[in-house]
């Protein structure tokens, strides 16, 4: 996959704008003063920005670098990559989901559980948002497409219950992963947030350890928006991996640095299309590469 192309409305909305402002050679206070706009509209945040404009012009002036190779290098630095004591070795590996109503959540579980199966895991969905009904039926739909199992309850059953189950059908019956969805209601009333946690909680008591992973799935259209959204879900569970959809319909791209880097939470999926093999494994140096326009390995 050329995540170039995918990305090549953000490409050419940073580094596009970027190339024309640089090509005199010249970084007088008028060109930076541009650069931070441009920087600012590419949603990469005021934090990130500053940053940028404070290091880039001396980094340019005593590496000799290029300013996309300078740029690359402060980006790299500055946002979160998974931790190599992160690598999941439990069985089953317990996945909680959690998102607002048209993040991507449902169809992002979907691709989290083709991309394990193609890896011969057997995996086990559940969804524990009891209150939508619409929510366990897409979820079904998915699960008869892709062939994974999965566990559902009529609405307004107790999520965390469900989530119970699920895990402890995953140690019965030796899946490799159980993936758990829940409600996607704005996170602004104190009720889903309480649900949340009990969900969080109930993963723990059915399995020691559990659950090993939480991911929030943000709207990469929303860009920096989305990181209220994302401060209201850690207050009542613990974040350990952000996945960003809808990368290929937006110019927003660099949200996805400046929301890792300000939460200082890793982006563990990208979402860059409208396909199952659409979701894809972040690797912080080729999403950079692609972004600024740099070839692999020149960076």
């Amino acid at each position: 996959m050329n995540l170039s192309n995918k990305l090549r409305r953000s490409r050419e909305a940073l580094t596009g704008r970027l190339s024309q402002l640089f090509s005199s050679g010249s970084i007088d206070e008028g060109v930076l003063e541009e650069a931070e706009e441009i920087l600012l509209g590419s949603d990469l945040g005021w934090e990130l920005t500053e940053k940028i404009m404070l290091e880039l012009p001396g980094r340019i002036r005593k590496s000799g670098q290029g300013w996309k190779e300078a740029l690359a290098g402060i980006l790299r630095e500055s946002v979160p990559v998974r931790s190599a004591s992160r690598i999941i070795s439990a069985r089953p590996r317990v996945i909680i989901v959690v998102g607002v109503n048209g993040a991507g959540k449902t169809t992002t579980i979907a691709r989290l559980a083709a991309m394990f199966q193609k890896e011969k895991s057997k995996v086990l969905l559940a969804c524990a948002d009891t209150f939508r009904a619409a929510a366990a039926e897409q979820l079904e739909i998915w699960a008869e497409k892709l062939g994974p199992a999965i566990i559902t309850q009529l609405p307004g059953s107790d999520p965390g219950a469900l989530a119970y189950d699920a895990v402890k059908r995953g140690l019965s019956r030796d899946y490799d992963t159980v993936i758990i969805d829940t409600a996607g209601r704005l996170p602004n009333k104190k009720g889903l947030l309480a649900e949340l946690s009990k969900v969080h909680r109930v993963c723990g008591k059915a399995m020691e350890s559990a659950p090993h992973e939480v991911l929030l799935v943000l709207d990469g259209t929303v860009g920096q928006n989305a990181k209220a959204q994302a401060e209201q879900f850690l207050e009542a569970i613990p974040i350990t991996g952000l996945v960003v959809t809808k990368l290929h319909g937006t110019a927003k791209g660099g949200s996805v640095l400046a929301m890792a880097s300000q939460m200082d939470i890793p982006i563990e999926y990208i979402g860059v299309g409208e396909s199952s093999d659409d979701l894809l494994e972040f690797e912080l140096d080729s999403y950079i590469n692609a972004l600024l326009d740099i070839e692999e390995g020149k960076s």
